[in-house]
Parts: structure tokens; C-alpha cells; sequence
């Protein structure tokens, strides 16, 4: 043995190790069940809204729509596109309040499609169109735990969650779970909507308790109608108040916690 050789490369080990940057979620606090500990912005935040987009691509997916021959996700990728138009409308009237939007599939698992990024009509169309057949089990709850950080990363006060899905969550993080912390780590700044296409909605009855909501829809008339209200009669509709400088005292976080 010799070990008078090895404490040299013992010490550059420590030395290393403590210089190693931190994790990419540098908002969470150490402990994510602390009841006191709260999400912070990476950076400095303004008015405007973004939006998350989660769209499922489980296999049961690639079903035909009730009443159609097409399947679910040729349907609900259709629909999402329309309705997002609606924000070309918005930017004309009011270029001082941003909208920006991600897009997120998540079968088993959940991929980043768009960063959430200023809307560009162009790019989210070409993205659904490129999206693969849809396949694989159904994570929920993955898929709003991965947008929520990339929310606290875009540089405005509002932030949606908005997730179409035609299933119960089957891998991953229990949905409920999920909704829960975000709404009490968020103090419900996190604002979260769920589009039940071809399921109970009831399936998803926890967004009672985290002031979200769900529509039902059992067809692609109704689904376009859902995405309708919640997309232009609740988000879009907020810029109407638009005039916020700071955020809202009732949604400031508290000062930073250091991390551990």
C-alpha cells in the first residue's frame, strides 16, 4: 500500500468535486418536501405568458377519434394548431404583452418537442407535423414536472400548463402528485388545464383542489371547442388585464433558500 501517493489525488478529488457546477434545477431548494420551500425564477421576470404545451402521444393515441376515421393525434394536432393562431391576433394588438409556447409529447417518456420560446406559427406547424405515430404508455405526470422548470426559466410572471391527453396516467409521477406540489411550490402561479379527450374527466378531479380545470371532449368538435375556452376564453384573455410591473403581491415568492 502506499498511501502518502494516493492523498494527492484524494485532495484533487475533493478540490474537483466541490467546483463542480450545480445541478440545472438550481430554483428547487434542497429538500423538495419541505413545506416552506418555494419555486424561484432563474432570472428576472416581466409581464406576459407561457405556455406549456403536453400533448400525449401514448399508443392509445393512435385509436380513431370518436365519429371520425382519423385518429385521436391527427385530430388533437389539428386542433392545437388552430386554436394557437389565435395568438398571431394578440401579438397585432398587443405587442407589449409576450406569449410565448413550448410543445411536449410524453408517451412512457416525455420530449422537449419546442422550447418554450416566443410563438412562431410557422415552427409549431412544422413541429406537429414531424411528430412520430404515436406509442408506448402514458406519463402524465413526468411531462408537468419536466415543463414546469422550463416555465421558471421564461422570463414572465404567467405560466400554463396545458395538457391534452385521452388517458390515465400509466408511468411515472401520479399526475395528482405532481399538480399538487407545483400548485403549493408554485403558490398557484402555475396555473394548470387539462383536456380530457376521450375520458372520464373525472379521472382527473385533483385539479379541483390545485385551482386547475378540465374540459371534456368525446369528439374532435368538442375538443376544438375545449381548446377554444381554455387557450382564448382563460389564457389569452388575461392580456385584457395586462398592465401588471411587478408581480402580484399575493404570488411573490419569498426570498431564495439557499440550497444545501
Amino acid at each position: 500500500m502506499r498511501p502518502i501517493r494516493t492523498l494527492p489525488f484524494l485532495a484533487m478529488g475533493l478540490v474537483l468535486a466541490a467546483c463542480r457546477e450545480p445541478p440545472p434545477d438550481t430554483e428547487l431548494v434542497a429538500d423538495p418536501d419541505d413545506a416552506t420551500s418555494f419555486y424561484v425564477a432563474s432570472g428576472t421576470e416581466g409581464p406576459g405568458a407561457a405556455i406549456a404545451i403536453l400533448l400525449d402521444q401514448s399508443g392509445s393515441m393512435d385509436d380513431a377519434a370518436p365519429g371520425e376515421s382519423r385518429p385521436k393525434y391527427t385530430v388533437a394536432r389539428e386542433a392545437i394548431e388552430s386554436v394557437l393562431a389565435a395568438t398571431d391576433s394578440l401579438a397585432a394588438a398587443r405587442p407589449d404583452f409576450p406569449v410565448q409556447v413550448g410543445l411536449y409529447t410524453f408517451s412512457r417518456r416525455v420530449q422537449q418537442v419546442l422550447p418554450i420560446a416566443p410563438y412562431d406559427r410557422g415552427t409549431l406547424r412544422a413541429a406537429l407535423a414531424g411528430l412520430p405515430a404515436p406509442v408506448g404508455a402514458t406519463a402524465i405526470g413526468d411531462a408537468m414536472f419536466e415543463a414546469r422548470r422550463d416555465l421558471y426559466r421564461s422570463g414572465v410572471f404567467r405560466k400554463y400548463l396545458l395538457v391534452v391527453t385521452d388517458g390515465e396516467n400509466s408511468a411515472g409521477r401520479s399526475p395528482d402528485q405532481v399538480g399538487r406540489e407545483i400548485h403549493r411550490r408554485s403558490q398557484g402561479a402555475v396555473q394548470m388545464y387539462f383536456v380530457a379527450f376521450d375520458v372520464d374527466p373525472a379521472k382527473f378531479g385533483f385539479l379541483q383542489e390545485v385551482r386547475g380545470e378540465v374540459i371534456g371532449a368525446q369528439n374532435a368538435a368538442e375538443l376544438q371547442r375545449a381548446l377554444t375556452e381554455i387557450y382564448q376564453g382563460k389564457i389569452l384573455a388575461e392580456a385584457d388585464d395586462y398592465g401588471e410591473t411587478a408581480l402580484p403581491p399575493t404570488n411573490r415568492p419569498p426570498p431564495r433558500e439557499k440550497t444545501r
